[in-house]
């Protein structure tokens, strides 16, 4: 595939990745999770190639008031909080401004959670090498802040795999995990959007469809059985 072309969408970039990550197929210890939504139509044809447990990693974006797209930071469970200093800084973004839009996200956090997994409890990644995925990376705020929950669950290793990302933001990652896979670095990145031809949105439906499908199983021959093609 052309380094400068588009993902057709979600599901075909995370193709594209599992051929990248074929190191890790049919291994026990190693589980991929995605980050909601957009993450987990690329994580799910990963974890169907790979033959490895799928999950969810829920984590929210802080975005400025007033331009909600732009990061000026990104919560996880158990309290993990990062802030993008450069954009609180530009933007002089006080901290009551800022505990207001985390105390927000922080209850739709929750809400995601119960949404996606109910009472079922996250799979457990002790000892074990997680595969974290989402659907680009711009500032990297929100992989940041999954990162650093997860290593409070001491795994294996952490590897982070996406389709597209800025350049610095691959850079600035990369001395945060064990491994960092970026299949696109363009130099002229503006938006993770640009580059899909489909970039609707994913809906909790789908997200909740995803998840249901066992990507571990797999039929006499050795391909993936079940779930959507």
């Amino acid at each position: 595939m052309d380094a400068t072309q588009r993902f057709h969408d979600r599901r075909e970039a995370g193709q594209f990745l599992a051929r990248q990550l074929a190191d890790y197929k049919d291994r026990d210890d190693v589980v991929v999770l995605a980050l909601p939504r957009g993450g987990v139509p690329v994580a799910y044809e990963i974890a169907r190639e790979l033959g490895t447990p799928l999950d969810v990693f829920v984590v929210r974006k802080l975005g400025v008031p007033w331009q909600p797209e732009l990061a000026m930071g990104a919560i996880a469970g158990r309290g993990t909080e990062v802030l993008n200093g450069d954009v609180v800084t530009t933007y002089n973004i006080p901290p009551r401004v800022i505990r207001t839009v985390a105390e927000h996200e922080g209850r739709e956090l929750q809400r995601r959670l119960q949404e996606y997994r109910g009472n079922r409890p996250l799979t457990d990644i002790h000892g074990r090498v997680v595969i974290l995925v989402d659907d680009g990376l711009a500032t990297g705020s929100t992989m940041l802040a999954a990162i650093k929950a997860l290593r409070q669950d001491y795994p294996k290793a952490v590897v982070v795999a996406v389709p597209v990302a800025a350049v610095d933001t691959c850079r600035r990652l990369q001395g945060e995990v064990d491994k960092i896979v970026c299949l696109r670095m363009p130099p002229d990145f503006s938006a993770v959007g640009h580059w899909y031809e489909d970039f609707s949105q994913t809906t909790d439906d789908e997200v909740r469809e995803l998840l249901s499908y066992d990507t571990t199983r797999r039929d006499s021959h050795g391909a993936q059985a079940g779930g959507r093609r």
